[in-house]
């Protein structure tokens, strides 16, 4: 069984930064990509970005690129989100996920429990 584990929410004024990680464990890992989400208050559950545990290869939505940076350190099983200049809008429950692609679309089928990221105004 994958267990995933997020720390490192908080309350930020904006523009400040936070540090997200997730750390990953249990005796069954194999996933290929870890990917970051977000869900505020009403709203739908939203991507946020990704990364491929062999190469690095990284996705970011839209809204967060410039911004944010994820990265993976393997040796420690453990993906990050680096979040500057963060905006109220960022403001949601932040989940990590590990994923594997099937049929060429990558699916995420494991979940942390999620870490909430407040930023004031």
């Amino acid at each position: 069984q994958l267990q995933l584990v997020e720390s490192g929410g908080g309350l930020v004024q904006a523009g400040g930064s936070l540090r997200l990680s997730c750390a990953a464990s249990g005796r069954t890992f194999s996933s290929s990509a870890m990917g970051w989400f977000r869900q505020a208050p009403g709203k739908e559950r939203e991507f946020v970005a990704r990364i491929t545990w062999r190469l690095g290869i990284t996705n970011y939505a839209e809204s967060v690129k410039g911004r944010f940076t994820i990265s993976r350190d393997n040796a420690k099983n453990t993906v990050y989100l680096q979040m500057n200049s963060l905006k109220p809008e960022d403001t949601a429950v932040y989940y990590c996920a590990a994923g594997d692609f099937q049929n060429g679309v990558l699916s995420y089928d494991h979940w942390g429990q999620g870490t909430q990221v407040t930023v004031s105004s």
